[in-house]
C-alpha cells in the first residue's frame, strides 16, 4: 500500500502543536487549505477513539473518517469510512513528538485505489498527487503555528492543552 509522508519542526510545544492538528469547523478553515468544511458526526463534539468526522474538500470531494486511535499530545490516527470511489481504503495519521525545544510533526497517509486493473497507475499518480497535497497542508500546518494570533486564540477556546485550556478537537 502507498504512503505518503510529510515533515516539520514546529516551534511549540507538543500539546498545542497537537491541539491545533486536531481543530475542526471553522477554526481549522484558518490554516488548512485542502478543505472547505469539517466537522463530528453523531452528536460528537471532540475527538476520541470510534469518533466519526465529515471533511469536505476544497474540490468537492467528501470523506467520512474515524478515529482509530487518540493519544494526546503523542498521536492521532483515522481511517476513511466512506469516500471518493477511486480510493478502495484510506488512513491518514499525525506523530509529534519533543524535539530541541519544540516538536517534530509528522503526518502520513495511506491508500490503495480501484479498479484493479487501474491500481498501478492509479497509485503512482495517487502518490504524487498526495505528496504534494500533504506537503502543502503541513507547511500551512507550521505557518499557522508560528502565527501568535492564531495560538493565542486556539489557547483561548477552551479546556485541553494543560496550561491553555486549549480543547483538542
Amino acid at each position: 500500500m502507498p504512503q505518503v509522508r510529510a515533515e516539520r519542526f514546529i516551534r511549540l510545544d507538543p500539546e498545542t502543536a497537537f491541539a491545533l492538528s486536531q481543530t475542526t469547523g471553522d477554526f481549522r478553515l484558518k490554516w488548512d487549505p485542502f478543505i472547505s468544511a469539517q466537522g463530528f458526526l453523531d452528536g460528537a463534539t471532540s475527538a476520541g477513539k470510534g469518533v466519526r468526522t465529515r471533511t469536505v474538500s476544497r474540490m468537492g470531494l467528501k470523506m467520512v473518517s474515524e478515529y482509530v486511535s487518540y493519544t494526546p499530545p503523542k498521536n492521532v490516527g483515522m481511517t476513511m469510512v466512506s469516500g471518493p470511489w477511486f480510493f478502495e481504503n484510506f488512513g491518514g495519521g499525525w506523530r509529534f513528538t519533543p524535539d530541541d525545544g519544540g516538536t517534530r510533526a509528522v503526518w502520513k497517509y495511506t491508500f490503495s485505489c480501484r479498479p484493479a486493473f487501474l491500481k498501478p497507475v492509479a497509485e503512482r499518480i495517487g502518490s504524487w498527487l498526495l505528496g504534494r497535497e500533504i506537503e502543502r497542508r503541513i507547511e500551512a500546518f507550521a505557518r499557522a503555528c508560528e502565527n501568535p494570533a492564531l495560538v493565542a486564540e486556539l489557547r483561548s477556546q477552551g479546556e485541553g492543552v494543560p496550561g491553555t485550556g486549549v480543547t483538542e478537537h
